[in-house]
């Protein structure tokens, strides 16, 4: 490893990640007129970010760097896959690693995995579910769109917060950084769909301000110090559509998307470091809807 890099893995490790991350989010929040707009030209420059997707290109539209980084896109830019055997892909964003789930571990980068039990905030009974099963992790840039669709029709069935670090997740830090999924502060959301169950894993990093759903409003801040886990069983249903939004990250993040075995094959053109698209073809399921 470079000596650069190497410094900037060391410099993580001694960040106050959470007091940044919460000033940053502070920051991004506030209505700064003439310095927003100067601040969102030099960040759309930077990352080279493409605003004739967004709903309004202009950067003086946003009254807050938040609103800008969480903008829409153009209605129908993203069609959304609509064959009923076709899981869609949940983000923008690229393929950090995907594949079997063997026993219980899930590949984060070369030398390094985790613990789905882990990641799911130590829950031996929902792990089970995902025994042997698929996942793929996708990363979001800052440069791409960072709301978070469903894959599937889904109805929820929990939600778990784990307190944790919050290291970046960028390829860099993926591949130095053990256990870095599993140790970053993060929200897990578990669907019954038609063929099985789904869990997504909103994973926060450093300068990530704000983790949402769409039927919690904000999730974190602020950040907790014990797993927290909300049943949505016997309520009234949250139901949501394939291609639905489901969440969104205040300055980007990773997305775990976990299944249960034999329920689907990812499509043939996803690798790691493939590029994603939301609503493109993500899988094809295996079985017929079993409720």
């Amino acid at each position: 490893m470079k000596l650069l890099d190497m410094l900037k893995i060391a410099t993580q490790y001694l960040l106050p990640k959470h007091a940044v991350s919460r000033l940053v989010g502070y920051l991004a929040a506030a209505e700064a007129g003439s310095l927003t707009t100067f601040l969102i030209k030099a960040f759309i420059k930077r990352f080279n970010i493409n605003m004739s997707e967004a709903e309004f290109e202009d950067p003086a539209h946003y009254k807050t760097f938040n609103a800008f980084f969480t903008r829409q896109l153009k209605p129908g830019l993203r069609p959304v896959v609509a064959e009923e055997d076709s899981v869609a892909l949940p983000v923008d964003g690229c393929i950090s690693q995907l594949g079997d789930i063997k026993h219980g571990r899930i590949i984060q980068a070369k030398r390094h995995d985790f613990s789905a039990r882990e990641l799911l905030g130590g829950d031996k009974d929902l792990s089970e579910q995902f025994q042997n099963g698929k996942f793929a992790t996708i990363y979001l840039s800052p440069r791409d769109y960072h709301r978070i669709h469903m894959p599937l029709d889904g109805e929820l069935q929990s939600m778990v917060y784990i307190p944790g670090d919050l290291f970046s997740v960028n390829p860099l830090t993926a591949q130095n950084v053990p256990n870095l999924f599993a140790r970053n502060e993060r929200v897990a959301c578990v669907f019954k769909t038609p063929y099985g169950p789904m869990a997504l894993v909103l994973v926060g990093a450093t300068i990530v301000a704000s983790i949402e759903t769409v039927w919690s409003g904000t999730v974190t801040p602020p950040t907790g110090k014990m797993v927290k886990r909300w049943d949505f069983h016997g309520n009234t249903p949250i139901t949501l559509k394939k291609g639905e939004e489901m969440g969104l990250f205040k300055l980007g993040s990773t997305v775990v998307c976990l299944f249960p075995p034999e329920m689907l094959e990812f499509a043939g053109h996803l690798q790691a470091d493939t590029e994603t698209r939301m609503g493109e073809i993500f899988a094809k399921l295996n079985n017929s809807p079993t409720v």
